[in-house]
């Protein structure tokens, strides 16, 4: 099995997105609306991992970071984060946020620390995940991070 390489997804890959994002219990009704900021892994068997970014304006939500269960422990979840990293600075995101019930640990190792959601930059409070996680506040277990882009 060769390497997936990391390539920007296309309107084709939204079936295989969603199926992956699926499988995890992550979100994928609006999925469609960002698919212009999606990152795809890919490999002989199809999409394999996936990450994308809600741009907004300076700010940005990382969101739908989800590796193939056969490509788990092999860095390509930690080569998805890194590259979506780099498009928001390229996109000229100045904050970039996320949503996570159970990997704090993985994203503090980009340099994500907690923030309360009232922290949010209300430019992204148009987001569906933040206008659920908001409904939820403070009962669910669904932490906010933030890294700070120079």
């Amino acid at each position: 099995m060769s390497a997936p390489i990391i390539r920007p997804a296309t309107a084709a890959d939204v079936r295989e997105i969603k199926r992956l994002l699926g499988g995890y219990g992550l979100p994928r009704a609006d999925l469609g609306r960002y698919t212009g900021s999606f990152l795809v892994a890919e490999d002989e068997q199809g999409v394999t991992g996936c990450a994308g970014l809600e741009l907004y304006g300076q700010s940005a939500i990382l969101r739908s970071v989800a590796v193939a269960e056969r490509w788990r422990g092999s860095g390509l979840g930690r080569r998805l984060t890194e590259d979506a990293i780099e498009l928001a600075r390229r996109k000229g995101v100045k904050r970039l946020y996320l949503f996570t019930a159970d990997a704090e640990g993985f994203f503090s190792r980009f340099g994500f620390r907690n923030v309360h959601i009232d922290e949010m930059d209300e430019v992204a409070h148009e987001s569906r995940e933040y206008q659920l996680v908001r409904r939820l506040w403070p009962r669910s277990e669904i932490k906010v991070m933030l890294r700070e882009l120079s």
